[in-house]
């Protein structure tokens, strides 16, 4: 089941809520309406993996489980707000800050995708306990209509 909140006009967030499932296709059509279309594969691909993430390893695909997803666009900057109801996640951090520092060893069967993460959104950002997720891409500025002629 998808439950979802309009994104009303101005500053204020949108929701969407469903059941854990790696079934995400329409939860991200909804998340990527208002998206410029030349930026919709890379956000598909990074919001993919952030849902994912969150409805297999931190609600371990237990349908009586939801992923919450918080949206919004504020000044140029387009938001979302993962949050599962998992028992949370500690991403290591370094102080290089570099994309590819978030690649696990090759051996490693999971982990590129926070790689990915960082890759795709200019801040990525986990609360304390690690159950919720913060992203964030940068529009360019908006170039304004020129009155003068």
């Amino acid at each position: 089941m998808i439950t979802i909140s309009l994104r009303p006009v101005g500053r204020y967030w949108g929701t969407i809520s469903f059941a854990s499932t790696l079934y995400l296709c329409p939860i991200l059509d909804l998340l990527l309406a208002e998206i410029p279309a030349r930026l919709q594969a890379e956000l598909r691909l990074g919001l993919q993996e952030a849902l994912v993430n969150a409805a297999k390893h931190g609600n371990n695909l237990d349908p009586s489980k939801t992923v919450v997803v918080r949206f919004s666009v504020i000044d140029n900057h387009y938001w979302w707000i993962i949050s599962d109801q998992g028992s949370g996640f500690t991403p290591s951090s370094t102080s290089n800050e570099e994309p590819t520092d978030y690649l696990p060893p090759d051996e490693s069967e999971n982990g590129r995708g926070l790689c990915l993460l960082h890759q795709i959104f200019d801040q990525v950002e986990w609360n304390r306990k690690g159950t919720e997720l913060r992203l964030c891409k940068q529009m360019e500025n908006r170039r304004g209509l020129s009155l003068r002629r």
